[in-house]
């Protein structure tokens, strides 16, 4: 049966959450997460990235051969982040500032790429796969979001001294993708 548009909007913002369920995304997410201004920042780059390819992926995914699909898929991509690291840099340079190197390695970003080779195995139609782009976009978002505002509270918590840094981040990624686990029996 195929899934309604909402469905599948909310499979990429919950159900198959890219940076807590399909673990894509996690570098990003834990590098720029440590301010919530450079987690959005980064967050509504990627989702500018990840629907344009997608849009122009869904587009030429049938012309493309399968020798050369996975280089093709991603110059179409980094054609997309140079796109949108100009733009931030010529409006928003102190954002391009804090985003620094983090910015073009979008282009590699493996849940760009993901999203688009999900969408061609679920079959999905050029409607449902930018549905499918919006949803994960927003879903990485919101990943963003609440991994800095875990740890900005990490930062003031009474941590073990064997945990602190990179250990309680690793601990709180963990617990929150087991959260996010739980919306697969929800959603469709």
């Amino acid at each position: 049966m195929k899934d309604n548009h909402l469905s599948v909007l909310f499979k990429g913002i919950l159900k198959e959450n890219p940076v807590f369920v399909l673990v894509l995304g996690t570098c990003p997410t834990l590098a720029m997460t440590t301010s919530v201004t450079s987690a959005v920042g980064m967050g509504l780059a990627a989702m500018a990235v990840l629907i344009c390819s997608n849009a122009v992926i869904s587009l030429l995914r049938k012309f493309i051969p399968d020798t050369v699909r996975i280089p093709c898929y991603i110059v179409i991509i980094a054609a997309f982040v140079t796109m949108v690291q100009m733009i931030i840099h010529a409006y928003l340079p102190e954002l391009y500032e804090s985003l620094c190197v983090y910015l073009a390695l979008i282009t590699t970003n493996c849940a760009v790429l993901g999203v688009t080779i999900n969408c061609i195995g679920k079959n999905y139609n050029y409607g449902e796969s930018l549905i499918y782009a919006l949803g994960t976009a927003i879903g990485f978002i919101i990943s963003m979001i609440v991994m800095s505002s875990v740890r900005n509270r990490l930062k003031v918590a009474n941590v073990p001294q064997a945990f602190k840094g990179t250990p309680i981040l690793y601990v709180a990624a963990g617990l929150l993708s087991l959260a996010f686990l739980g919306f697969k029996g929800i959603i469709g």
